[in-house]
């Protein structure tokens, strides 16, 4: 696993003890109201054994809301309003509208970036030993709970920010997920009518909420 960052001349900090890096972190993490970024998704493995790399851009504010826009050849778009969540590709005119999980577990990888979970109350740390730049931090974070669809988060910090640079899990079918994210902008403010989505006209709706259907 490859994560990119801009690598310093100054010397990195050293390595603090876990315990200390999560407070640190989660001090971060409660204070990033919203971020925008390029991301570039890798998947590989998985039960056909496929590699696929594609980009995008990224808008989450917090609590929940996100703007997921894959800008490749297979373009789709994923929109939570914190309450409904929408996956709509347009290639195949199909929108799959989802419930948003009311309580506070970061039960997917996204509901974590999205400020759901508390890392030092809800996760088991540790460093990763993975390659990473000189300026980053690798942690892996086990869910103290087996309710998630993962069984650990790797998450990549720059050493000075604290900023989430690089995201990566593993499915059940065996299949590794890596974000990296570039041109990182924090607490921008974003309307929240960014985060509404209207479901174009002539398209199939799958619900797997019975109320939306």
């Amino acid at each position: 696993m490859l994560f990119v960052t801009v690598v310093s001349s100054a010397q990195a900090p050293a390595a603090p003890p876990i315990d200390q890096l999560v407070r640190n972190l989660q001090s971060k993490y409660d204070s990033v109201r919203d971020f925008s970024a390029d991301f570039e998704h890798r998947y590989t493995g998985g039960l056909l054994s496929v590699s696929l790399v594609e980009t995008g851009t990224v808008l989450i504010k917090k609590p929940g809301k996100m703007r997921w826009r894959y800008a490749t050849a297979d373009e789709k778009l994923y929109v939570s309003d914190g309450e409904t969540f929408y996956s709509y590709f347009p290639l195949d005119r199909q929108v799959i509208v989802t419930e948003v999980p009311p309580d506070d577990r970061a039960s997917t990888p996204a509901l974590f970036l999205a400020g759901r979970g508390n890392i030092s109350e809800d996760f088991d740390a540790s460093y990763e030993d993975a390659p990473a730049s000189p300026d980053t931090w690798v942690i892996r974070l086990t869910p103290r709970v087996a309710n998630a669809d993962y069984e650990w988060l790797l998450v990549t910090v720059d050493r000075r920010s604290l900023s989430i640079t690089g995201l990566s899990t593993a499915d059940v079918q065996g299949g590794q997920s890596t974000y990296i994210f570039t041109r990182l902008e924090e607490n921008q403010d974003p309307a929240d009518s960014v985060f509404e989505f209207t479901i174009p006209d002539n398209v199939d709706v799958v619900s797997y909420n019975p109320l939306l259907r």
